[in-house]
């Protein structure tokens, strides 16, 4: 008796739901009947085709499934044929082959680098700024040498002159 009552339950709630589908279905072309006498001159085309695609149904295609019943048997899609592959794989082939082959390894490449590289180059930039002082320095010492020399050059023949007229 129970199973007999719910069954009974569920075909008044799907016939009710089905029933409420209708009634949304009328309000929706309501809806765009009035709007379209509201937009009648300034309507889209587009809207026009939408409005007959909802009107015609679509045309089955069975392309998978052989119907027994004539009517359907007309509506049978013809066995598709597969695409021939073996052309794109030609190609493909072709292409892999046209890559070029490295012949010669240059082993400087392949050489794992000295295990104290990374200190070198962080120390470059030091040795630059170092190198650039020393050089400085250099010659700094050099014209002071030759500042001392002139002058002990100058000094020497300045001696010398003196000498000479003293002796004259």
């Amino acid at each position: 008796a129970t199973d007999r009552c719910m069954v009974g339950k569920m075909e008044d709630g799907v016939g009710r739901l089905q029933a409420e589908a209708l009634r949304r279905k009328e309000r929706l072309k309501a809806l765009r009947g009035k709007q379209l006498q509201n937009k009648a001159d300034g309507e889209p085309e587009n809207k026009k085709v939408l409005e007959d695609e909802e009107i015609k149904h679509r045309e089955l295609k069975l392309r998978n499934y052989a119907p027994q019943d004539e009517v359907l048997k007309q509506r049978q899609m013809p066995q598709a044929k597969p695409a021939s592959v073996e052309e794109k794989v030609k190609d493909q082939l072709e292409a892999a082959m046209l890559a070029p082959v490295i012949e010669e390894v240059d082993l400087a490449n392949l050489a794992p680098r000295k295990p104290d590289w990374d200190l070198k180059r962080d120390v470059a930039k030091k040795l630059e700024k170092l190198e650039k002082r020393t050089q400085r320095a250099i010659a700094e010492l050099i014209r002071e040498r030759l500042k001392g020399q002139a002058d002990s050059l100058a000094d020497a023949v300045e001696s010398a002159k003196q000498e000479e007229e003293d002796s004259d």
